[in-house]
């Protein structure tokens, strides 16, 4: 039985408690009779003497020992018919968000376009994102939306140079709220983050570095390497991390030619946390994959360049890869309006919107991110 919010789960238990009431009532009105019955020949009963030795009264006081002997029997049979429910195991909660971004700086939301080089350079960028129903248990004909409503901002900032880049993000919850109740035997209890609460804490911190191993900047095809470590922060109970210290190393790869441009990374989520039997909770390490293509179309001449397209991407557990219950698949029509001066402060503003191709595993109904970075990606003459 499913319960979507406190007060039903109150009813439910008001109304087995009046039950119970009256089946005990029923019980001890039956065993009463009974009772009755057996002690009536012991009615009037009184002491005599035998062999003129006297023999104590018996006084059996009929009415307290009826009472007595009635109270114990219903109170035996009802206590061990009676039981107390059984309370559900909780679910801890964990990091559910499954936009895991690319570096500040990469181009796309997900993949990167390894088009690092010139000297020294910098970026600094802003991401803000929504995910509507990221955690909802719809199974076995019952349906609980756990978080309906998930948005953040992220802080992100990196160095550059040459063809690598060490760089880190910070996130920071602005919305996080759903349903509590009870499902396929787990209680959820959703958290209440929201504009309006306390400003709550940076979630997980993320420190990466990525370097270009393949062709230069503008090849066809460009091979490179990346690795994020992820230091927990937050609370598992707002379901915006794991508590554990996390690893993503993937390989990466993109390429231009002509107008066409493309990227793609495969990796593995070094993921400690296990959380199963709890539906839609992590299951330990994952593998990553994503891929993505678009065009490049130039805008006011040479100065900025328009590149929109789409990325799809996704995470599947080693211990049920590409299972049903334990895959998630997204996929985000993105665009990005860039600079290509290559020195001198240039601006990026993204956009992308999409939806959980299979909803699942942290999948959202539909997803809105915007960004906007500051980047120069140094002079190529300072390498001289």
């Amino acid at each position: 039985m499913l319960s979507s919010s406190p007060l039903p789960l109150w009813r439910d238990l008001i109304v087995g408690a009046c039950a119970a009431v009256l089946k005990a009532k029923r019980l001890f009105t039956s065993l009463r009779s009974v009772a009755l019955t057996a002690l009536r020949p012991l009615r009037g009963l009184r002491a005599v003497r035998v062999r003129s030795l006297p023999v104590p009264r018996l006084d059996l006081a009929p009415n307290r020992l009826r009472s007595s002997v009635v109270f114990a029997l219903v109170f035996g049979v009802v206590t061990t018919w009676i039981s107390p429910a059984k309370a559900e195991p909780q679910a801890l909660g964990f990091g559910v968000e499954r936009l895991s971004p690319s570096a500040p700086g990469a181009g796309w939301f997900v993949l990167d376009s390894l088009d690092m080089h010139g000297g020294f350079g910098g970026v600094m960028g802003l991401t803000l994102g929504y995910a509507h129903n990221p955690l909802v248990i719809d199974r076995g004909g019952q349906h609980l939306a756990v978080i309906s409503n998930q948005a953040f901002v992220d802080f992100g900032f990196a160095l550059t140079y040459d063809r690598f880049r060490l760089y880190t993000n910070f996130d920071r919850p602005l919305v996080i709220e759903g349903k509590s109740g009870t499902a396929l035997g787990r209680t959820f209890t959703a958290p209440g983050i929201n504009p309006a609460t306390p400003p709550d804490v940076l979630t997980d911190v993320r420190i990466g570095f990525d370097a270009r191993l393949v062709g230069s900047e503008t090849s066809p095809f460009r091979l490179g390497a990346g690795i994020q470590l992820l230091a927990p922060n937050g609370e598992r109970e707002n379901y915006e991390t794991d508590g554990t210290y996390r690893v993503m190393g993937r390989v990466l790869f993109a390429g231009d030619q002509g107008l066409f441009t493309y990227a793609g990374h495969l990796g593995v989520h070094v993921r400690p946390l296990n959380d199963a039997p709890t539906p839609e909770s992590p299951r330990g390490s994952e593998l990553l994959f994503a891929a993505g293509g678009g065009v490049r179309l130039p805008v006011g001449g040479t100065s900025h360049v328009l590149v929109i397209g789409p990325e799809i991407f996704g995470a599947s557990a080693f211990r049920a890869l590409f299972g049903g219950e334990t895959t998630a698949l997204e996929g985000l029509l993105s665009g990005r309006l860039e600079g290509t001066a290559s020195d001198g402060p240039q601006l990026r503003f993204k956009l992308g919107a999409g939806a959980g191709i299979d909803p699942r595993f942290g999948a959202p109904d539909f997803r809105m991110v915007f960004g906007i970075e500051v980047f120069d990606r140094g002079n190529s003459r300072h390498l001289k």
